[in-house]
């Protein structure tokens, strides 16, 4: 039987890999923080996760990932400057 452990190869892989589990645990950080009310915190680590998520998304040359996140990154940081 095969094993299902994950086999990540190049640094490369490596730095995918963590970045984008890192930013999916700030993301998550995020929603919690919204849950409980914790303004602006929850902002801080969606601005950390967005970051995150496009920066993936440049490492695997994904532009539709890529454009979503920058869309979503200025519609935060518009929506932070304005309040």
């Amino acid at each position: 039987m095969p094993s299902e452990a994950v086999v990540i190869g190049s640094s490369r892989d490596r730095l995918v890999f963590a970045v984008k589990w890192g930013a999916s645990a700030v993301q998550i950080m995020g929603y919690t923080a919204t849950g409980f009310g914790w303004t602006p915190w929850n902002l801080y680590l969606f601005l950390v996760g967005v970051i995150g998520w496009f920066a993936v998304g440049a490492l695997w040359n994904d532009k539709a990932l890529m454009l979503v996140h920058l869309v979503a990154l200025g519609a935060m940081i518009a929506g932070m400057t304005s309040s």
